[in-house]
């Protein structure tokens, strides 16, 4: 969480020593008595907070890096390319992840322990739609390597495998079930949400890379077999998602106008429900429930409706409103209720801020007991009361707290679960598919599974698991032996590839003995990679050199309960270029050198030098004269970054 409001406004300074602990070693000491310890300083590289917290892996310093304007982009391309190139190595969604992503990233950020997270979801976005704005396309694939991947699912977890499988050299078919592509992000989530032409642009840029081929409204288990697959492709992946709700497990629940939040969303989203009913009660409190109310309350209802256009017969598949129906909107009350209070609730918190600005009704705290009936058998309210969940996050009603709230239409949006009809011998007893930690399916040799389908959880888990299943789906086509996945599973920074990249390629080496490395040219002096290992936290940092600098924060509209009706427009619109630079520079690059010259200046020995400008790159800026190094750790203390140990030599 970042720091409280009325903290931040103090003007915050910060110590690295904590409350209570008022001795400081003086530095001519220090300098004096360090030889004891006869260590010097090495450079070392961990992975940051941000991108630890992020399940797709992203390398969010290093696109940070690029839009501040630290890591140069090669001579040919723009620093905007540059981040884009960067920000999609491991997720090519950034426009629709920087609108809808609940940003782990934002909640491990280091800069909550100085005043306020950075912006990330905001730069990502920001990337996202300049790529959108100037056309930007991924770099061309390698060859093919002749093998063919049957991708059965066209939401995040498949495009995504589509697109990182290409990149190995494999092609895809990617069979769908519904008319296009987009799983969640085209029927889960509303359009206002997920502009139609940005997502519509992400997915044909993947579709691009070429040797994608895609099979819509074709549903395996029906219109083609496992075994079918199994014969045409060289290995299938899984990544069908979550196509059905949970009920409410209350009497009552199999009432006709007691639907599930998934069909209500994608009923929506496909234009067909136009309308929805005068009182919704939508029992939820995760993101999926917040948009069910966002919506409920902008379709509205009509004072007359036929029985079979009501919500549920079109959300049921039976039936479509006519369009011309919306001209006779009129608001709609809308209530959300949860078991836990709102600062328990798992939807983002912004979402829910938006959500009471239009109009929504929220009930914190509360629990579903019975779905009250009338005579014709139809849900026309909900009996409720006050609750208190244990550590198990079971919920018990307090006794005597017992409410009604009316309801023409209630929604359960309190879980997903996958569906495997025509496809039952793949599941297991929670109806969802067991995967290995490389997300092979056990005991189902060639097959492998990425997405909600295993577990419920947020769009950027499905694309994280999606580039694993991809690495392993290469391994097990090319007949390669499966290594141990790193602890720190993400996609990190490679100096090597960088130093590459800036024609500073380090010599072949000739692998005769020689003595220390720092004159060498096949060897990168003092340098070690630790990313794959450890997350640098803040306590490496050296906080007091980072000034308090507020964030700067999108631009939102969002309408009052008065002009919700019928206002589909974007609520959310993004940086410029200056404001995109200005947030990032906010990024205080843990875990890798960002050119601040601290260690240098302080150096009492002059002995931290600037690596010559025709040798230095990212993660390569500063350099030590161990001739000259006393080990007086005052470098490392004073690393903004926490880059430098204390740890060449004895």
């Amino acid at each position: 969480m970042a720091t409280a409001e009325d903290e931040i406004k103090k003007g915050l300074t910060f110590r690295t020593f904590k409350d209570g602990d008022y001795i400081r070693t003086r530095w001519q000491e220090a300098i004096f008595e360090a030889d004891h310890s006869h260590k010097c300083p090495t450079y070392v590289h961990r992975t940051p907070p941000c991108q630890g917290s992020c399940p797709s892996g992203e390398d969010i310093r290093g696109w940070l890096q690029i839009v501040r304007g630290i890591e140069k982009p090669p001579a040919d391309v723009s620093w905007q390319e540059y981040a884009f190139r960067r920000s999609t190595d491991a997720n090519p969604f950034p426009s629709m992840m920087g609108r809808v992503c609940p940003a782990p990233c934002e909640d491990g950020c280091n800069r909550n322990n100085v005043e306020d997270f950075v912006g990330i979801n905001a730069v990502e976005q920001f990337i996202g739609d300049t790529a959108f704005k100037e056309g930007f396309k991924f770099e061309a694939p390698p060859p093919l390597s002749g093998k063919r991947i049957g991708i059965i699912g066209g939401g995040p977890a498949g495009l995504a495998a589509a697109y990182q499988l290409r990149r190995l050299g494999h092609a895809s078919t990617i069979i769908e079930m519904q008319p296009e592509l987009g799983g969640m992000f085209r029927y889960g989530i509303p359009g206002y949400r997920t502009p139609r032409n940005y997502l519509d642009c992400e997915i044909q840029r993947i579709i691009e890379l070429g040797d994608i081929e895609v099979r819509t409204n074709t549903r395996v288990g029906e219109d083609i077999t496992i075994e079918e697959l199994e014969k045409e492709f060289d290995a299938v992946l899984w990544a069908i998602g979550c196509q059905t709700g949970r009920p409410l497990p209350v009497p009552g629940n199999d009432a006709p106008n007691c639907v599930n939040g998934v069909k209500f969303l994608e009923a929506f989203n496909k234009g067909t429900l136009q309308t929805t009913a005068e009182k919704v009660v939508c029992v939820g409190g995760g993101d999926t429930s917040i948009d069910v109310v966002s919506v409920a309350r902008r379709l509205g209802k009509i004072d007359q409706v036929h029985a079979k256009d009501r919500p549920e017969e079109v959300i049921g598949g039976y039936v479509a409103h006519d369009a011309a129906v919306a001209a006779a909107r009129e608001g709609a009350h809308v209530t959300l209720t949860a078991l836990f209070e709102r600062e328990q609730m798992t939807a983002t918190e912004h979402e829910v801020e938006d959500a009471l600005q239009e109009g929504v009704t929220i009930l914190n705290g509360v629990m579903p007991l019975e779905v009250i009936l009338g005579e014709d058998g139809r849900a026309i309210g909900m009996k409720m009361a006050k609750c208190k969940v244990d550590d198990r996050g079971v919920p018990s009603p307090v006794e005597g707290s017992e409410f009604e709230l009316e309801a023409d239409l209630v929604v359960s949006a309190i879980g997903q679960g996958g569906d495997l009809t025509g496809i039952e011998e793949l599941g297991n007893e929670r109806h969802f598919i067991d995967a290995d930690k490389h997300y092979q399916v056990p005991d189902r040799p060639g097959h492998f599974v990425a997405g909600d389908i295993i577990r419920p959880h947020l769009l950027t888990t499905a694309i994280g698991q999606a580039s694993i299943a991809a690495e392993s789906i290469d391994h097990y086509v090319m007949d390669k032996e499966l290594s141990k996945r790193p602890k720190v599973d993400v996609h990190r920074f490679n100096l090597l590839s960088k130093l590459n990249e800036s024609g500073l390629s380090p010599r072949e080496y000739d692998h005769t003995q020689s003595w220390g490395t720092s004159d060498a040219d096949f060897a990168v002096h003092n340098y070690e990679d630790r990313s794959a290992h450890e997350i640098v936290s803040s306590d490496k940092l050296f906080l007091a050199h980072f000034e308090y600098t507020p964030r700067h924060k999108r631009e939102a509209k969002v309408p009052g309960p008065e002009e919700v009706l019928g206002h589909f427009e974007e609520r959310h619109y993004g940086l410029t270029d200056e404001q995109a630079q200005q947030e990032a520079d906010r990024c205080m690059s843990c875990g890798m050198c960002f050119e601040c010259d601290n260690c240098m200046i302080f150096c009492p020995q002059d002995a931290v030098f600037r690596v010559k400008k025709d040798k230095s790159t990212t993660g390569r800026y500063v350099d030590t004269d161990y001739a000259k190094c006393v080990g007086c750790h005052i470098c490392a203390e004073v690393c903004p970054s926490g880059y430098i140990d204390m740890g060449m030599g004895e």
